[in-house]
């Protein structure tokens, strides 16, 4: 063999051989190239997921900032009402307490009530009595007027007619409690169906 055949066999010996390594060099270029495709792609998805995920924490954070405002707002209303309550029941318990002397100063000025009319009824009785009686005294000294000047002895029954001249202004005395008078006969003391007999002298 020629040496200028060896060496064009070695030229394309070392051809062949550059196109190989140069063939795998691109294969592997394209083989990284991919891999660095499907890197971005999967960095992209888990920048939108970690997008997501940031929204959604922002989403929340504001959801609970309401919230925490919201409660805030609750609890002032709540306090509020409290105080209100408290103040609501202070003013119940001064009313019950007002009411309380109220109904006591009631029952004892109706006791005083009921105490005066029963002391003038009282009153208003023993005046009558008292009247009813000076009545009875008016007819007795009229019986015994009757009985001096007529001659009458005891025993004798005056009427209301025989007295009405020793009565003053002629007229027969009426019991102011609406008792019915019995003059009686001399010697026995007149009566009042009402307060009874003269007491004894």
């Amino acid at each position: 063999m020629k040496p200028k055949d060896l060496v064009l066999g070695l030229c394309i010996a070392a051809l062949l051989v550059s196109e190989l390594f140069l063939f795998s060099a691109n294969q592997q270029k394209h083989d990284a190239q991919s891999k660095m495709d499907a890197a971005q792609h999967d960095a992209a998805a888990t920048q939108a997921k970690l997008q997501q995920v940031q929204s959604a924490s922002d989403s929340q954070a504001m959801e609970n900032m309401r919230l925490n405002a919201e409660n805030k707002s609750l609890t002032r209303k709540l306090s509020d009402l409290q105080r209100q309550n408290t103040t609501l029941n202070d003013a119940s318990q001064q009313l019950s307490q007002q009411l309380t002397s109220v109904q006591q100063a009631a029952v004892q000025q109706q006791q005083q009530i009921q105490q005066m009319q029963y002391d003038t009824q009282q009153t208003q009785v023993t005046n009558e009595q008292t009247s009813c009686m000076n009545n009875l005294r008016q007819i007795e000294a009229a019986k015994n007027e009757w009985a001096l000047e007529t001659g009458k002895a005891a025993g004798a029954v005056p009427t209301e007619n025989d007295l009405l001249p020793y009565l003053t202004g002629g007229i027969f005395p009426v019991c102011p409690s609406g008792g019915v008078y019995t003059i009686g006969a001399i010697g026995s003391s007149a009566s009042c169906s009402i307060h009874g007999s003269l007491p004894a002298q």
